[in-house]
């Protein structure tokens, strides 16, 4: 595909944003609607749409399904040109009480109207580069399913338990840090196939079973394999206050 986009390749990916969580550890507002540091008032979640905007048709962005933090505040915390524009044609859904509903929430809205990919970002990661969205969009043609890995710098591994845990924690497995790699966003995946994997997933959530992590793990359970890509360090998510600096 060569960019920027043509309006065929436009209508054929949509972008999920994923901004429906409480953002505790942030201590105050709501990490995605916090402005950027020297970015001219752009916020968080602003940037990580702005990112989007010349490469897809639509955008949907998971809110909290509360007043106070949903749709309007989301509204507010993006450029008034960008909704006014019509291209990409934003939109809005209340999120579920996990990450996968809200990503599932956020298909289910687009199966009326289904691309032929779809493009799942966090609304935490607001550096996210064109250079590698393009990257992630030819890979998921070739793919069907492909994530952005960035290698570990540090030995991995795996525990008996949480760290958090009251008792000992012992380690349970040693990994190669040759063969692990950290998970970032945006995720892509065909659409179809993606969409029947959360409908799949919803009942082993619902039934308690396990709790997905990511949509890679929800294809992978599902689906098949994930192929992977390289990430960018640039990339980073925001957990933390100081993560904005």
């Amino acid at each position: 595909m060569e960019y920027p986009a043509t309006d065929a390749d436009r209508a054929a990916i949509a972008t999920i944003i994923c901004a429906a969580g409480s953002s505790l550890r942030m201590k105050g507002l709501k990490k995605e609607y916090r402005p950027l540091p020297d970015n001219g008032g752009l916020t968080v979640l602003g940037a990580a749409v702005l990112a989007f905007a010349p490469l897809v048709e639509t955008v949907v962005i998971a809110v909290p399904a509360d007043d106070e933090s949903g749709e309007a505040a989301a509204r507010r915390a993006l450029p008034t040109e960008l909704l006014s524009a019509g291209k990409p044609r934003i939109l809005f859904v209340p999120g579920g009480k996990t990450r996968r509903a809200s990503v599932h929430h956020a298909l289910s809205l687009l199966a009326a109207c289904p691309p032929r990919y779809v493009l799942i970002h966090d609304g935490a990661r607001p550096w996210i580069g064109p250079a590698l969205i393009k990257r992630v969009i030819d890979a998921v043609q070739k793919y069907r399913a492909v994530i952005p890995l960035l290698p570990l710098t540090e030995t991995p591994k795996e525990t008996d338990s949480p760290l958090e845990a009251s008792g000992p924690v012992f380690i349970k497995q040693h990994l190669r840090r040759s063969n692990t790699g950290a998970a970032q966003t945006p995720q892509a995946f065909d659409f179809p196939e993606i969409l029947s994997a959360h409908e799949r997933a919803a009942g082993y959530e619902r039934d308690g079973n396990v709790e997905y992590t990511d949509d890679a793990e929800v294809w992978g359970a599902f689906i098949g394999p994930v192929a992977v890509i390289p990430g960018s360090p640039e990339n980073r998510k925001i957990t933390f206050p100081e993560d904005l600096w």
